[in-house]
């Protein structure tokens, strides 16, 4: 992750990004990158009844 914090507090997914900051130029060039997850991830600190994961992907971003 970058520009990213994520925690889990009493059943929550709680995410961070510094709106303050930047990361660089997306690969198209079109958009600038504020935070990102860098794809799909598990969030293995945390099971639900069945015993499966959640996943979450995050981008933030602003036009170029």
């Amino acid at each position: 992750m970058k520009n990213v914090t994520a925690r889990i507090k009493e059943n929550k997914l709680i995410m961070e990004v510094d709106l303050s900051k930047t990361i660089g130029p997306s690969h198209s060039g079109k958009t600038i990158i504020i935070g990102t997850s860098g794809g799909n991830m598990v969030l293995e600190n945390f099971n639900f009844p069945d015993g499966s994961h959640p996943y979450v992907g995050l981008n933030v971003y602003k036009k170029a």
